[in-house]
């Protein structure tokens, strides 16, 4: 079990032994793909991805890269783009040849689509994350109310957007999912709710077990990594 401010210190670690934010979002998204393909039949489906500004929107935009080999693939941006963070913009980059990004910034704009009843969807939740602060606001919280009104089999990158990460309580609304693909531990919002805790499968993203968080005062010992 780690807590957000725990694991942020974990990558900030992993960074300096030469892990750096772009190997995890990569091996994130992989094993988001990989994840997803074991616990549901792909085969037919057609994957939408509901992305917000954080870095779980990159984990995700990595994930649509492996995907779109397999099935169609939409990815809804509820966000600038002009704000992600460098490590989500170069995974960004990397599938607008090949993946239909729209971009999504007043809940008028979702009057455009309709979903046919007769296609399988799986939708991924990657709006928040680790990232919730406050009171969520649009277009975050339209984007919350028009994921859950969707059917298909829906999953969350790290954790349901609007559930608090530390304690598992929900910020006025939050994703409902089906699937919860978690990364390097539990976190300890999902550990202390059951409901949450029992559809989290937890993900290695290549942060090495040896690296552990140093006791306050105590300087971080430098860690032979193979």
């Amino acid at each position: 079990m780690i807590t957000s401010q725990e694991m942020q210190k974990l990558e900030e670690y992993a960074a300096d032994q030469g892990i750096f934010p772009l190997n995890l979002m990569e091996n994130a998204g992989k094993q988001l793909y990989l994840t997803i393909k074991e616990e549901f039949a792909i085969l037919g489906k057609h994957l939408v991805i509901f992305a917000g500004n954080g870095n779980n929107a990159g984990d995700a935009f990595v994930a649509a890269h492996h995907f779109c080999q397999e099935l169609p693939v939409i990815i809804f941006f509820f966000g600038e783009e002009w704000k992600l963070k460098d490590e989500a913009k170069v995974s960004l980059d990397q599938i607008k040849d090949s993946v239909n990004v729209i971009q999504i910034n007043e809940e008028k704009n979702l009057e455009n689509f309709r979903f046919q009843k007769n296609l399988d969807y799986i939708f991924l939740d990657a709006l928040l994350g680790l990232g919730i602060k406050g009171e969520i606001r649009d277009p975050i919280s339209f984007a919350i109310d028009y994921f859950n009104k969707q059917n298909g089999k829906k999953v969350a990158v790290d954790l349901p957007s609007g559930i608090d990460p530390d304690t598992g309580e929900v910020k006025g609304k939050c994703c409902d999912v089906d699937l919860i693909v978690t990364f390097h531990d539990i976190k300890k919002g999902l550990a202390e709710k059951p409901e949450l805790k029992e559809k989290t499968i937890v993900v290695d993203i290549g942060i090495p077990k040896g690296i552990t968080l140093p006791k306050k005062d105590t300087p971080v010992r430098e860690i032979k990594i193979s």
